[in-house]
């Protein structure tokens, strides 16, 4: 059985161990946020549990791949869980408003561990998320996926979502073609 928990200091062994497996939470920045997660683990495993759950945005900006600096929104993130690390799911959104800057990739960000992939787990995952994402009031939830990405495709579309959009991301993430897919909720 798969859940998504809140990250604690029960499940950070195995999460570090997926890490060090050389497995990324991030699907943008990759080797370096497994880097940095790892370092930031083994200054502070607290801290770095604590990071991970911000819902009134009071952690430091958020830096994207091109080094801008922008103001953190609202959000937290949840592990994939089966009785180990199975992967990440991310939420975030602004009060008051289901529309996100022009640098947010989505409200719902996911990455599986490659060694528990087509199980289902990123489908089930993402529909627990939605019940959060419901919790804060939001109408419906937007997520993203590289064109070349029938996977994610598959699990944004079993949850009901649709395609909504075909843009080409923000500067900061190098301008690339993506697909934007709404999920009412």
């Amino acid at each position: 059985m798969v859940e998504i928990v809140k990250p604690g200091l029960e499940h950070l062994p195995s999460y570090k161990a997926a890490l060090e497996r050389g497995w990324s939470p991030d699907n943008v920045r990759l080797e370096e946020a497994t880097r940095e997660q790892l370092a930031a683990i083994e200054v502070d495993p607290v801290a770095f549990l604590a990071g991970l759950d911000d819902p009134e945005a009071k952690g430091p900006p958020v830096t994207l791949p091109d080094g801008t600096k922008v103001p953190r929104l609202p959000g937290f993130r949840r592990w994939i869980w089966d009785g180990e690390a199975a992967g990440s799911i991310g939420f975030r959104w602004q009060h008051g408003t289901a529309a996100l800057p022009s640098h947010v990739l989505g409200h719902i960000g996911y990455a599986e561990v490659p060694w528990k992939r087509r199980r289902g787990y990123a489908t089930e995952a993402l529909r627990l998320m939605l019940a959060e994402a419901r919790a804060v009031g939001l109408p419906f939830v937007e997520i993203t996926a590289k064109p070349h990405n029938p996977a994610s495709h598959k699990v944004i579309l079993a949850n009901g979502g649709k395609l909504v959009d075909r843009f080409f991301e923000d500067a900061a993430y190098g301008g690339a073609e993506s697909l934007r897919f709404r999920i009412n909720l």
